[in-house]
Order: structure tokens, then C-alpha cells, then sequence
């Protein structure tokens, strides 16, 4: 946390001219799969920046060798053409990577952070197909997403002289069964995130992956008028700065020196300074991944929730919800 507090003290000493570009264009892309998949690899072979969450730094995370919460990581890419007309306003194409707990007993964790997702990728290992957790990540996709990739992992596990075969024979058994879910005929990439060394990962297909998400990619809707509403993720203090709420813009935007609201706490904030992946901005919107930095609140009362518009956020004792049930579910 101390490269981050120090990145937080160089935001409120730079100017404007020093301010991070604001024409990055960001696409939020959850990381689902059955656990020991190789989520978290994948994750780590993509990744150029990092955030305070990510790749398993939950401490026990690392103890017990599974995801246990959200990671959040990045890399950016050349604008693709296809989107250069929409996106005529940015420079560069960013994918927040969203790391996603593969164990049946965290689902709550993976439907929570679906929200804040653009785009999914199911991580599978091509060595044992579909398991419990890919068929639970599957129904959440099918309810919460439009767009999936399937990345087929591990093919380094595949003798090298019957890969292709094993591989292609993998596709086709998995184009059967998309094929009555909605997302038919799905775009499918076969990599290794760690070319069969995990100690010096150097990855197989790597590239491919990337040029196929470039590929599919497709211009975000963003609501910036209206309320502003950000998912709280993590939350930690930063000695003699203050304290500092990491999380991403579900709707509206917000910036530097504007007032916040903690609805849970009934309080009320002003904005010092935001970052996006230790680089300082002066506003974020619906869908950045930023960390945003508050003073005279003590981090011990939040580790989720919201930060929002102040009065946007109504208090209730009861609510009323329309339902409809997945179409999976027995009983």
C-alpha cells in the first residue's frame, strides 16, 4: 500500500497538465471458470498494471491457493478499427480484468461483481471440459452478460503431436453444448497462461487471445447523466493522507473536490484526488476502475458497499421484486 499512497501524494502535488489522458477507453471483462482452471494465470499472463486487489493477494487466498475474492488487474491495447468511429474521443483501449472466484461456495462473490461487467471470458481446462463451477459461471453469463469468449487452458498439458486434434475435437464438443444456451457458436481461444512453467510462465497463444478480444470487442454504452453510484470493493487507510475507497462506476460521474455519500454511514465526503491504476484523474465515469481518496473516515467501517450522489440513495425496511427463475434450477 505504500507505492499506492505515494502515488496518491503525487496526484494532489501534479496539475492539471500532468493529470493522466482521459481518452482511455475501458472495458470491464469478467474472468469466470471451475477453480484450478487457471483463472488466476491467465489473469497474471495479461496483466500490464495492478491494482491493490489482484491476483490473490488476499492473504488467504495465497494460504489456501484459490481465489477467494474480486482481483482486479489491466493492460491496454491500440484502438481497433471497427471501433475508431464510436471511440473517435479515445486514444487507447483498456481491459479491466476481473478475477472471479471459481469455488461453488463463493458464487455470491461472482454475482455480485457481474454487475460491473461489460464482457466475460470462461476459462476452461481443456483436459477436463466443463465442470460444476463452468456450468454455474455459464448460467450467470446467461443471465447477466451478451458477449462471452471461451478460453480453453492448459493445452500444454497435450502432447504437442496430438494437440491439434485434442484441441479441435475440444471445440466441437463444447460448439454442442452452447448451442442451446444463447450464446451459440461462441468465439473460442486455446492457450496455455503459463507455457507448462509456472515459476517462469511464458504462456502459448497468448497473443492470439489478446488480438480475438481486440476483435470482438464493441463500444460500451455509458450512462454519465443521473446519479452517481460506485461499487465499494476494498477499502484501507493511507497514514497522514487519509482513506482511500477502491471499487468501479456503476452510473453518473464524479470529480476531484465533488461531495460523496456513504449511505450505510450516513455520511458525507469530499473527493481529495482519484486514480485509475496509480494514475492520477480529475473525473471517472460509469465503468472506470478507480481508487478515490477521502479523508477523516476510518476504513474499519466499510469494506463493500456504495459511494454515491448525496440523497441518491433512499433508505427502506421492505421491498417488493419481480423474480423469474433460472431455467436450470430444479426444485
Amino acid at each position: 500500500l505504500g507505492a499506492f499512497g505515494s502515488r496518491m501524494a503525487e496526484a494532489e502535488a501534479s496539475s492539471n497538465e500532468e493529470q493522466a489522458p482521459t481518452n482511455i477507453l475501458n472495458i470491464n471483462i469478467g474472468v469466470m471458470g471451475h477453480v484450478d482452471s487457471g483463472k488466476t494465470s491467465l489473469v497474471r499472463a495479461l496483466s500490464k498494471t495492478l491494482s491493490t486487489a489482484a491476483l490473490d493477494k488476499h492473504p488467504q487466498s495465497q494460504e489456501r491457493g484459490i481465489t477467494l475474492d474480486l482481483g482486479f488487474s489491466s493492460f491496454t491495447v491500440p484502438m481497433p478499427d471497427h471501433m475508431k468511429q464510436e471511440a473517435r474521443d479515445y486514444d487507447v483501449l483498456q481491459f479491466t480484468l476481473v478475477d472471479c472466484p471459481g469455488h461453488a461456495s463463493l458464487i455470491k462473490t461472482i454475482i455480485g461483481g457481474a454487475q460491473i461487467i461489460d464482457m466475460m471470458i470462461l476459462v476452461i481446462d481443456v483436459t477436463k471440459g466443463i465442470q460444476t463451477q463452468t456450468a454455474e459461471c455459464l448460467v450467470i453469463g446467461e443471465i447477466l452478460m451478451e458477449r462471452i469468449l471461451i478460453v480453453l487452458n492448459k493445452i500444454d498439458q497435450i502432447p504437442a503431436e496430438t494437440r491439434n486434434e485434442k484441441v479441435e475435437k475440444a471445440k466441437k464438443g463444447l460448439e454442442k453444448v452452447f448451442a442451446s444456451t444463447k450464446f451459440k457458436n461462441p468465439e473460442i481461444v486455446s492457450v496455455s497462461a503459463t507455457g507448462g512453467n509456472a515459476d517462469a510462465p511464458t504462456g502459448l497463444n497468448i497473443d492470439v487471445l489478446v488480438e480475438k478480444l481486440r476483435e470482438i470487442s464493441r463500444y460500451p454504452e455509458r450512462k454519465i447523466n443521473g446519479p452517481f453510484y460506485f461499487s465499494v470493493d476494498h477499502c484501507f487507510p493511507i497514514k497522514g493522507k487519509g482513506t482511500v475507497l477502491t471499487g468501479t462506476v456503476l452510473s453518473g460521474m464524479v470529480r476531484v473536490n465533488d461531495e460523496v455519500e456513504l449511505p450505510d454511514l450516513r455520511l458525507q465526503k469530499k473527493i481529495k484526488s482519484i486514480q485509475m491504476f496509480k494514475k492520477p484523474v480529475n473525473k471517472i465515469m460509469q465503468g472506470d476502475r478507480a481508487g478515490i481518496l477521502v479523508t477523516q473516515l476510518d476504513a474499519k467501517l466499510i469494506e463493500r458497499g456504495i459511494l454515491a450522489t448525496p440523497g441518491s440513495v433512499p433508505s427502506f425496511s421492505a421491498v417488493v421484486a419481480s423474480v423469474e427463475k433460472v431455467r436450470f434450477f430444479k426444485g
